[in-house]
């Protein structure tokens, strides 16, 4: 399969969103036109709807190890996030405060404010990966749930689950985990966590679809009520064409993750090593990241004009997370680690991804290369 579109663009911000994979989304559309029929309606075309739905939810089951009631389909990963947030507060009425990364998407910060809950910090290195030690201590003088993302969506640093998942063990408490850049990109451990999420844009399946794994079967639970959907979890019509791509796409991109991992390493490497010949720091290049993220500081104070002179060539990266680039904030990730403002506010990400091609990135080095001379 291809990228399909309708311009020149090479693209890098495959952590931002997935192009979509066109032959897939086509086919599934069709079948949406053929079988519309509401899966919550009682005649057979509804029925047979809403047993596709059971069987992606059955699918995921396999995969993960999870148990089926427990996997819920939502529209965005935002709502997934806010789902598990709140399906931790129903748990526990009255904990005020939980134990969280500093590297966690927006949303997850947003829903823990939302729902009552104090997030505690965890120390970082500069290398990106949370500190261990000071987990354990906070654990021990305050035993509380865990949240932390598996893999960085700005540095793509993998985080250590089983340590973590032990440290929470010892001391009796959840682990909950942010899959959405992890997901159909790297092998997940998904018995190590109680509670996830990840999202259908983040791996090509396109918009309108995520999925939350809650922690516990609770029949109380609900995100919103109005319908009996999504085990009574989730009110509201499924989206039966989001959900199918979901499964087809994953279906996909398991089959082929070995190949792809090896040639988006290969990727990595050639891009880094130029970049750190034009004068680039690559950040937390020493630990174990994901084999399509690159997170850089770039030797030039004009970053703007930097990607403007990108894009002018029809290529795209981004200067971190998508819900807060246009904001030009300095990455938060980065000042955590210890990274001063001026520096984060230097910072791009390139991401790659399944259609990336070796030209494409070649294009991208030798377009760097000029753009940082000239702006220098």
């Amino acid at each position: 399969m291809k990228f399909h579109s309708t311009n020149e663009i090479k693209y890098f911000d495959y952590n931002a969103t997935h192009p979509p994979y066109h032959e897939i989304l086509e086919s599934c559309l069709e079948e949406y036109f053929d079988s519309f029929y509401n899966p919550s309606g009682i005649t057979r075309f509804s029925l047979k709807n809403q047993g596709k739905i059971e069987q992606t939810r059955k699918y995921l089951s396999q995969i993960t190890g999870g148990k089926e009631k427990q996997f819920v389909f939502s529209s965005t990963g935002t709502e997934a996030n806010y789902a598990l947030i709140q399906s931790l507060r129903v748990m526990q009425p009255t904990l005020a405060s939980v134990i969280v990364s500093p590297f966690e998407h927006s949303s997850m910060y947003a829903a823990l404010g939302s729902y009552g809950f104090e997030p505690i910090l965890i120390q970082t290195h500069r290398s990106g990966v949370i500190d261990l030690n000071h987990l354990q201590s906070l654990l021990k003088t305050n035993p509380s749930p865990v949240i932390c993302l598996y893999a960085g969506n700005e540095t793509g640093v993998i985080q250590p689950a089983e340590e973590i998942r032990s440290l929470t063990k010892q001391y009796g408490q959840l682990f909950l985990s942010d899959l959405m850049q992890a997901f159909c990109k790297i092998p997940v451990p998904f018995h190590l966590f109680d509670g996830y999420t990840f999202s259908g844009h983040k791996i090509g399946a396109g918009m309108g679809i995520a999925v939350t794994y809650f922690p516990e079967e609770n029949k109380e639970f609900r995100l919103f009520g109005g319908g009996n959907q999504e085990n009574e979890h989730r009110a509201g019509t499924e989206n039966t064409f989001a959900i199918s791509c979901f499964q087809k796409v994953t279906e996909i991109q398991l089959a082929n993750l070995e190949e792809k991992n090896v040639r988006l390493q290969t990727f990595q490497t050639l891009l880094e090593s130029n970049l750190e010949s034009f004068g680039c720091e690559i950040i937390a290049k020493e630990e174990r990241r994901l084999p399509n993220t690159t997170f850089l500081i770039l030797p030039i104070q004009t970053v703007d004009f930097f990607l403007l002179g990108l894009e002018e060539k029809g290529m795209i990266v981004s200067t971190g997370s998508s819900c807060k680039s246009r904001a030009r904030e300095a990455s938060k990730s980065l000042l955590h680690m210890g990274y001063s403002e001026e520096e984060a506010l230097r910072a791009i990400r390139i991401s790659t991804g399944s259609f990336t091609k070796l030209e494409d990135v070649n294009l991208l080095i030798d377009q760097t290369n000029q753009l940082i001379q000239k702006l220098k």
